[in-house]
């Protein structure tokens, strides 16, 4: 993988994913039974215009979202804790030859990696409760967790989900191992992604300065 070495969710940082399909967005192409999502195209239009314009998508920051990253750093400290494992920090992290890549939430030695979430405390409970049973995390991250994994090249993903006034419940920690037969189907279908961003740039550059 090629690291672009910046602090995540700095103007430097949304310039690097500018028209780059990125894991958190996996699931907006791919399904977790590895067909083409029925809201690829929409994606691929709005990665196509961040080309065009040469300015990233503007998102609402929900109260929530703004708390899961102010809570991030404490996150990841609780995991370091917790397991032992030193997480490095890192920018936006790009496929060796693809324009396609990942923001992790951290790194972990040399073959796994975090994803860190902080929802709201019924979202939480919701997660560990379900997960405790299915040793699984919640299916909407399946996509951004194997995308990191293909991305990073690495073995093992952990899953976190943080609440800090939960007590005895705060965390849900489970460990999410490579889908060979996913990440295949994941590389063939943001590749052609990829592609249709390029083709879609192409034809209005054609249509306007042609």
């Amino acid at each position: 993988m090629r690291i672009v070495e910046c602090e995540q969710g700095t103007d430097e940082w949304r310039l690097s994913r500018l028209s780059i399909p990125s894991a958190s967005m996996y699931s907006s192409i791919v399904t977790t039974k590895g067909k083409w999502s029925k809201s690829a195209e929409k994606y691929i239009d709005q990665l196509a215009l961040e080309r065009i314009t040469g300015m990233p998508t503007e998102f609402h920051l929900s109260e929530w979202m703004i708390r899961g990253t102010e809570l991030e750093p404490e996150a990841r400290d609780m995991y370091t804790l917790m397991t032992g494992n030193e997480v490095q920090e890192v920018g936006f992290c790009l496929h060796d030859t693809l324009q396609a890549g990942c923001s992790p939430d951290g790194l972990v030695g040399e073959e796994g990696g975090l994803e860190i979430k902080v929802p709201m405390p019924e979202t939480h409970e919701k997660y560990r409760v379900a997960g405790e049973k299915s040793g699984k995390p919640p299916s909407r991250y399946y996509a951004q967790i194997q995308g990191n994994l293909w991305i990073t090249q690495r073995q093992w993903w952990d899953f976190l989900s943080y609440n800090p006034d939960g007590g005895e419940h705060s965390f849900f920690l489970v460990r999410v191992q490579r889908d060979e037969e996913f990440i295949k189907s994941l590389e063939e279908h943001v590749g052609e992604a990829v592609r249709l961003i390029e083709e879609k740039v192409n034809s209005f550059v054609g249509d306007n300065y042609g």
